[in-house]
């Protein structure tokens, strides 16, 4: 693929459309669904997921180089066509560091001269959630197409204002929610879409991660909204609003810490059609990460940390009897956050918004469920 990393495809223009695979609408979430045969046997569709070495190169500058930040670059280079042609930081020495590191031709030391870089085509912010919606903005401002981390900011009404300034100007903007762009996610999408379990009837996923006390000072921090809801809960959240759409009530309870931040929080969610959501997080202690999509018909299994690129999928019958099963993992050729980048790239050349696989108002839907939780369970972030 080293040819074609070096080869940098047109953003606009008439053939920039032709450049992409045909593109498939956002999923019908709340729609109708069918019903299947009894006859029909049941097996797991194949992921409709383009190959992201496939997608068009366009050039990123990183704001932020932290952890997360590491693996985007990383899939960046491994996995797809673009490449990272700069870096900024508050810190010129840290910039270069992550410069040298990943062969980044440019390191900034300020968040200005990174969005204000006439060589960047793109941002990917990979701040702190408290600085989301502030850095989001600066690219904005500075007329880039921005790929904002989840959790997309720390309220729904900082991801009004990003999504707001955003359509003033015409530029993309986009969630990082990379499991959403994964080939499995878009397994279970096309289950919950065609019926094959029949009727929703209950979703469990969890996320738990040893990461407090001793883990990242920021998630113990308000001022850096923290707590478990925002950087683990978000993935059980966001799963939910995939496969039930809109919840129509939410209940939640929390143990904080002595900081007032979430070390633990249960949420249950109802979807309009009557199925149920059980969701957990804690940043206290380890848990499977599993998440189950369960019908009247059979029921999906996602082990292995369902929201990561090795996750496995199972189809379960009404006798509880594994019919289907898709290991997990990818190609060493390709890492997870590549899906997300190389979506990222096809809506960029398309001239598009949004991607309908992670929509604006899917966004707003998820950050709008985590304002109630952390209302319910008394998180309370600086200013608000």
């Amino acid at each position: 693929m080293a040819g074609a990393a070096q080869q940098r495809l047109p953003l606009h223009g008439p053939h920039a459309r032709a450049l992409l695979r045909p593109r498939r609408p956002p999923p019908p979430l709340g729609c109708d669904r069918m019903t299947l045969p009894i006859d029909v046997p049941l097996r797991l569709p194949e992921a409709r997921t383009p190959d992201p070495h496939d997608a068009p190169a366009i050039r990123w500058g990183i704001l932020a180089p932290g952890g997360i930040a590491h693996a985007f670059a990383d899939a960046v280079a491994v996995g797809t066509a673009s490449s990272v042609v700069a870096v900024g930081s508050r810190s010129l020495e840290r910039a270069k560091d992550f410069a040298d590191e990943f062969g980044i031709p440019r390191a900034h030391g300020s968040y200005e001269d990174l969005v204000a870089d006439p060589e960047v085509d793109a941002v990917y912010v990979a701040s702190p959630h408290s600085e989301h919606r502030d850095h989001a903005l600066l690219a904005i401002e500075a007329g880039k197409p921005v790929l904002v981390e989840k959790a997309f900011t720390r309220s729904a009404a900082q991801a009004r204002e990003v999504l707001a300034a955003a359509a003033e100007r015409g530029l993309l903007v986009v969630e990082a929610m990379w499991s959403r762009f994964l080939p499995h996610y878009d397994v279970v999408r096309h289950v919950v879409e065609t019926g094959l379990i029949g009727e929703l009837v209950t979703v469990f996923a969890d996320h738990g991660q040893r990461l407090y006390p001793d883990g990242p000072a920021r998630l113990s921090q308000p001022e850096l909204a923290g707590g478990a809801l925002l950087d683990l809960g978000v993935y059980p959240v966001s799963f939910a609003d995939l496969v039930l759409g809109a919840p129509s009530s939410v209940s939640a309870h929390g143990t904080l810490t002595p900081l007032g931040v979430d070390a633990t929080t249960t949420v249950t969610v109802s979807g309009d059609g009557g199925a149920q959501g059980l969701l957990s997080c804690t940043m206290a202690g380890v848990t499977p990460c599993t998440a189950v999509v369960a019908g009247t018909e059979a029921r999906l299994e996602l082990s292995g940390a369902f929201y990561g690129a090795g996750s496995t999928i199972r189809l379960v019958d009404r006798h509880n009897e594994t019919i289907d099963e898709r290991p997990g993992g990818l190609g060493d050729d390709v890492r997870g956050f590549s899906y997300e980048a190389a979506e990222f790239a096809r809506c960029l050349v398309a001239g598009e918004t949004e991607s309908p696989l992670m929509p604006h108002a899917t966004t707003l839907r998820v950050m709008e469920t985590m304002d109630d939780v952390r209302r319910q369970v008394g998180v309370i972030y600086p200013g608000e």
